[in-house]
């Protein structure tokens, strides 16, 4: 596993980078501001001694007029002219001193270090001369020096402040956080009823709300799942325990008439054939789940589906007792998967059949509009109620207190149905719905697009 990242925790990751970003900026000032105050402080000694060079040479020039020679007006400027911490002295051509200030004392001496030099030239009678100017450099080393103890002092305990404050800020700060992580990590598939508390700012109660609505989808997934799995197994096990009873009597008597073994068989056969039904059902609602339920989309005309399954449902109309009648079916070119839509349609009319009453009738109209086809099923059974009808499309419901339920149909009868139907219908990008539901008359109706040619 790679090593994670120095400092883990996220409030020292959030105090080092405060402190590094002002400790940088606060560091680059003290820089800029010594450079710029040692600059200032050397101009400003340059220009001290070049204005006492100028009044050294403005007094040499008046004590000339009144000296023997040029070399006593020198020694007398020298010792009338004296400035503090510079030493002036005169140099001839070739670099021999010809007058100098006296030496400074030994105190002041082990004390001046570094010094700054500047020279002029200087015509005396003609002759030529160098006049220099050297200015002890020890006040300002000593300034330039507490200067730095200053920032060598101020910068850490300004930054350590800093970051002291800034590591209670951002424990403060991500306070919440640890809530949220410490509530969260109570939560299980078992408690998925707790929230994330909401507050500490706008970010981290977005966050809470966002995760809020994720644990509001997952109990809802749960739950659904939970109620899929105990109806899925309450379905199975009506057939399965047909199928163990039938079998226990009919082995329980070693010699029985011919005419009880076929109808033990038969009621063998109509378990087995629904407990077929259910369980395929369900895998391809599974796959449908799991996203490798893929339809087929191939040229197709949805009249030549509607009629094919109008066939298909006949006889268990006939059976029932119920009459078919079919509409005036539109040419509608379309592109899907053709045993998909008839399984979508034989849902609607094995439906439509199953609640109808004896004597009455199924309707089956096609009517295209601009861009899509709608097929509607109508039956004249008892309706849906009003509280159940957002509910009839979810898996295993029935609504067995207002619609009768038969056990001879084409589909399972297990609630899957409508489920099934509208999955299909928006694999297809088309919609399935209730259109209208009262006593005498309910309605489903499928909307699905169609193109300009099947091919």
């Amino acid at each position: 596993n790679p090593m994670p990242p120095w400092p883990s925790s996220l409030r020292a990751r959030l105090t080092l980078w405060y402190s590094v970003l002002l400790a940088l900026p606060l560091i680059g000032f003290a820089v800029a501001c010594y450079l710029v105050f040692a600059q200032t402080l050397n101009r400003r000694t340059d220009r001290f001694i070049g204005d006492a060079l100028t009044a050294f040479s403005s007094e040499l020039t008046a004590e000339r007029r009144t000296a023997l020679s040029a070399v006593e007006a020198m020694r007398s400027t020298i010792d009338e002219v004296r400035f503090r911490d510079l030493t002036i002295a005169i140099l001839d051509s070739i670099g021999a001193p010809v007058v100098a200030t006296p030496p400074l004392s030994p105190a002041v001496a082990n004390r001046t270090g570094a010094s700054r030099t500047i020279a002029r030239p200087l015509v005396v009678d003609g002759r030529q001369f160098s006049l220099t100017g050297t200015y002890s450099l020890a006040d300002i080393e000593e300034m330039l020096a507490r200067i730095r103890a200053m920032f060598l002092v101020a910068i850490p305990v300004l930054v350590g402040c800093a970051g002291i404050g800034g590591y209670l800020l951002a424990r403060t700060s991500l306070a919440p956080v640890a809530s949220m992580s410490a509530q969260a990590a109570r939560i299980t598939a078992s408690s998925l009823d707790q929230r994330l508390p909401v507050g500490g700012g706008d970010e981290l109660a977005g966050l809470a709300r966002v995760v809020n609505d994720l644990l509001d989808r997952l109990e809802g997934s749960f739950a659904q799942q939970r109620r899929f799995v105990a109806d899925a197994s309450h379905e199975l096990r009506t057939p399965a325990a047909i199928l163990r009873t039938e079998t226990d009597v009919t082995l329980s008597r070693e010699h029985r008439p011919e005419g009880e073994y076929r109808a033990s068989v038969l009621v063998m056969r109509d378990a087995a054939r629904r407990l077929t039904r259910i369980v395929e059902e369900l895998f391809l609602l599974a796959r449908s789940d799991a996203g490798h339920l893929v339809a087929h989309r191939e040229p197709l005309y949805l009249e030549d589906v509607v009629h094919e399954v109008v066939r298909a449902v006949h006889a268990v109309a006939e059976q029932r007792g119920v009459r078919l009648e079919v509409g005036q079916l539109v040419e509608a070119p379309a592109r899907g998967d053709a045993d998909l839509l008839g399984r979508l349609l034989l849902n609607l009319l094995d439906n439509a059949i199953k609640y109808s009453p004896e004597g009455g009738t199924v309707a089956v109209a096609m009517a295209r509009h601009e861009g899509h086809c709608e097929i509607t099923v109508a039956d004249q059974g008892p309706g849906i109620p009003a509280a159940a009808r957002e509910q009839i499309f979810e898996r295993f419901f029935r609504v067995d207190t207002a619609r009768s339920r038969s056990e001879s149909s084409a589909t399972s009868g297990a609630g899957l149905g409508l489920a099934i139907a509208r999955r299909i219908a928006e694999m297809h990008a088309g919609r399935l719905e209730l259109a209208e539901s009262r006593a005498g008359q309910t309605m489903f109706r499928l909307t699905l697009p169609v193109s300009v040619e099947a091919g």
